[in-house]
């Protein structure tokens, strides 16, 4: 069986955890485009697109987000099948219509969210779930084509608009990754709560987080199914 070709959008400014993340949790090949710099696919020929977090919000004035918002809409209109995380997630909902705009406070470290009916992206999943987040935006409107999957008390934790999926939070995040993010927010939530955040990423939470991970391996058979069942149709015409 052929792999997966997939996009993989980091808007992460340079972080080494991102790629190294995905990578391993992403049973696909992925091809990387540093979108903080500009850089975004020239063709849409791929079985699937993700798109990583960041430090940037959606709506700041750079150059190189709305170049990327455009891209995903087109990528969305084709079909494509694409995932956003935490900053990807705000990307796509503002790809679909939707609108994206500050929290009044910060959610950060592991916490629990719900789910809200059922979905593909969820198979495996259990109705409440752990996750490890870090966000000070929040999806204020869903996508008017938009499912509210998930939520917490912060708000919109996953939507679907077709064969589109957004979630806020990071099931791809490994012990590592969530001590260096927690210990980088000491300026926007104060070193108490982060000492406490970081007495939390504990082998136990992790464990419980690892539940979500589920969802790639979820998203990446969608991807499967779209890919051929455009192959049989392609094949059907030919």
């Amino acid at each position: 069986m052929t792999r997966l070709r997939l996009a993989l959008l980091d808007a992460a400014h340079s972080s080494e955890h991102t790629p190294r993340n995905f990578r391993r949790e992403l049973d696909a090949d992925l091809a990387e485009f540093d979108v903080n710099d500009g850089d975004l696919p020239d063709h849409f020929d791929w079985d699937g697109v993700v798109i990583s977090g960041s430090r940037a919000s959606v709506y700041w004035d750079e150059a190189w987000i709305p170049p990327l918002v455009e891209w995903v809409s087109d990528a969305a209109d084709r079909g494509l099948p694409v995932l956003g995380v935490c900053y990807g997630h705000q990307v796509l909902a503002e790809a679909l219509g939707g609108r994206v705009g500050g929290m009044d406070g910060f959610e950060l470290g592991y916490t629990q969210v719900e789910r809200e009916g059922d979905d593909e992206l969820f198979d495996g999943i259990d109705e409440e779930f752990t996750v490890f987040t870090s966000h000070g935006d929040t999806v204020v409107d869903l996508p008017p084509t938009a499912e509210l999957l998930a939520r917490n008390e912060y708000g919109v934790h996953a939507f679907r608009s077709g064969s589109c999926w957004g979630v806020q939070f990071h099931p791809e995040y490994d012990m590592e990754t969530a001590r260096e993010v927690a210990d980088g927010k000491r300026e926007a939530v104060g070193d108490d709560r982060v000492d406490a955040v970081l007495a939390g990423v504990t082998p136990e939470n992790f464990d419980a987080a690892c539940e979500a991970k589920r969802l790639f391996d979820n998203f990446t058979a969608h991807c499967r199914r779209v890919r051929d069942e455009s192959d049989a149709e392609t094949g059907a015409r030919v």
